[in-house]
C-alpha cells in the first residue's frame, strides 16, 4: 500500500508540474448508491479520501438506474455549477463527453497503467476520441438471481438448473403462500429482469442483434415474443404490491423470508451482505436460468468535470488513482457485490459469488460472450434504452400481449433512433 500511495502522489504532482503548487480542494460527487449495502461501499472511497486531507461533499439522488441523477446532474451543468465528479453509467458518459463538459484523466492513467489493465469493453466508455474521460470502478452483471435458501431447503427445491425447473420452483413456493418473485415495479427494474429473460431466450447472439444492432427482425421475431411470454410468466409471480417498490425493499424481501428470488444485478448481494448474511449458507446466486455462460455488464465509473482550479484538479487526480488502485478496487467491489474493473486484482477477499462473478466475466470475455447491459445503458444510448423501457414495462403490467409486445418494440426503437 506504501508503494501504491508513493505512486499516486507522484502522479498528482504531475498533473500540477506545470501550474501554480495548490493544496487538493474536497469534492463534491454525485451519486445514487444511497441503500446500505450501496452506502457501505461508498464509505471506502471516502476513507480513501479522508486519509489524505480531502473532504468528501455528498450530493446522492436516490434512484437505483439514476435517471433521477441524470436529471440533477443536467440541471446543475446548465446554471454553471457541475460537481466535481459524477457517478455514471455506459453511453451517458460518451454523452457528456462529446459535450465538451469532462476533463482529461491521462496523465493519471498513462502513470497508473489503466491501458493494460481495463477491458476493452469497459474502455469503450472510459475514453473519448482516444483520451481517458472517467475511471471505471466496478464491473456489475445483470443477469444474476438471488434466492433465499431456507426457503428453498424447507420446500425440497434443488437450484433450478433451466427456465422449466425455475418456473417449477416459483409454482412450488407460491403454492407454499410465500411471494414467489421479488420485484420492483420501475421501469429500469423491468429492463434489468428483461436483460437476463432475453439472454435466457436466445443468447449472445440474439440479444446482440436485438439491443446493440436493433435488427428488427430479432427485436420483433419469434423469440423476441418468447421473451416477452416469459415476462409474463414472472409477473405471475411477483405478489400485487410491486408497483413502485425500490429494488433494495424487494431485496428485503428475500432477505427476510418473505420471497424466494429476486432478478436484480450484482449489486443486490450488497444489501445482503450488509444484513449479515453469507452466500451459500443463507442465500444462493446463480444466474437466470438458460443464460450462463454470457454476462450482461455495465459498469459504475467516475467522471470528472470540467473544473477551473488546480485545487479542484488535484482533488480529482487522487480520487482517480484511489478508484484504480487494485487495493480500492478489491475492497470496494467485496463490499458493494460487484466485480474489479482492474483484471489483475487477485480473488482472495472475495465470497463464493464474488468469485464465481470474477470468473464468469473473465470466461464471458474471451469468449465474445460479454454483451453491454440493454438495461444499463451500455447496449444503446439513451434514447433507444427509454424506449425499450416503455415497451417493457407496458407489457409487464398488461397492456400488451407477448405478440403485440414484440410489435411495438420494432416500432419504438426505430421512432428513437
Amino acid at each position: 500500500m506504501r508503494g501504491f500511495c508513493g505512486k499516486k502522489m507522484s502522479v498528482v504532482l504531475a498533473l500540477m508540474a506545470s501550474t501554480t503548487m495548490a493544496q487538493a480542494e474536497d469534492v463534491e460527487v454525485l451519486h445514487w448508491w444511497t441503500s446500505g449495502g450501496e452506502a457501505a461501499a461508498l464509505g471506502v472511497l471516502k476513507d480513501n479520501l479522508a486519509s489524505q486531507g480531502i473532504g468528501w461533499v455528498d450530493m446522492p439522488v436516490s434512484g437505483g438506474g439514476g435517471e433521477a441523477a441524470m436529471t440533477t446532474l443536467r440541471a446543475r451543468v446548465t446554471a454553471g455549477n457541475a460537481p466535481t465528479a459524477v457517478q455514471m453509467l455506459g453511453f451517458d458518459i460518451q454523452d457528456w463527453a462529446a459535450e465538451g463538459a469532462l476533463g482529461n484523466l491521462d496523465a493519471v492513467a498513462a502513470a497508473e497503467g489503466w491501458d493494460a489493465v481495463v477491458p476493452g469493453a469497459l474502455q469503450a466508455f472510459s475514453k473519448y476520441d482516444g483520451h481517458w474521460i472517467a475511471a471505471p470502478v466496478n464491473v456489475h452483471s445483470t443477469n444474476w438471481v438471488w434466492a433465499n435458501k431456507s426457503i428453498l431447503d424447507g420446500l425440497g427445491i434443488a437450484q433450478p438448473k433451466t427456465w422449466d425447473e425455475f418456473v417449477a420452483a416459483m409454482t412450488a413456493v407460491k403454492d407454499s403462500g410465500k411471494v414467489a418473485l421479488a420485484h420492483g415495479g420501475q421501469a429500469w427494474q423491468d429492463a434489468t429482469v428483461f436483460d437476463g429473460v432475453v439472454l435466457s431466450v436466445g443468447g449472445t447472439d440474439f440479444y446482440k442483434a436485438a439491443f446493440v444492432d436493433l435488427d428488427p427482425a430479432a427485436l420483433g421475431g419469434e423469440q423476441m415474443v418468447e421473451a416477452f411470454r416469459r415476462m409474463e410468466i414472472l409477473r405471475s409471480f411477483a405478489d400485487d404490491n410491486f408497483s413502485g417498490r425500490d429494488w433494495n425493499l424487494a431485496s428485503a424481501m428475500v432477505i427476510n423470508g418473505e420471497a424466494a428470488f429476486q432478478i436484480m444485478g450484482d449489486w443486490a448481494k450488497g444489501e445482503f451482505l450488509n444484513a449479515g448474511k453469507v452466500p451459500g449458507q443463507d442465500f444462493l446466486c446463480f444466474r437466470v436460468p438458460g443464460s450462463e455462460g454470457t454476462v450482461s455488464f455495465n459498469s459504475d465509473q467516475f467522471a470528472m468535470f470540467n473544473v477551473a482550479s488546480e485545487g479542484a484538479k488535484a482533488a480529482q487526480a487522487t480520487m482517480a488513482a484511489d478508484i484504480m488502485s487494485p487495493a480500492f478496487q478489491s475492497a470496494f467491489n467485496v463490499v458493494k457485490g460487484s466485480v474489479p474493473a482492474r483484471t489483475d486484482v487477485p480473488n482472495d477477499a472475495f465470497d463464493a459469488c464474488g468469485k464465481q462473478g470474477m470468473a464468469d466475466l473473465a470466461a464471458a470475455s474471451a469468449a465474445g460472450k460479454l454483451v453491454g447491459s440493454m438495461a444499463h445503458g451500455h447496449a444503446n444510448r439513451a434514447a433507444v434504452k427509454n424506449a425499450i423501457y416503455d415497451v417493457v414495462t407496458a407489457a409487464f403490467n398488461g397492456e400488451y400481449d407477448a405478440a403485440k409486445a414484440a410489435n411495438e418494440l420494432v416500432s419504438a426503437v426505430e421512432a428513437a433512433k
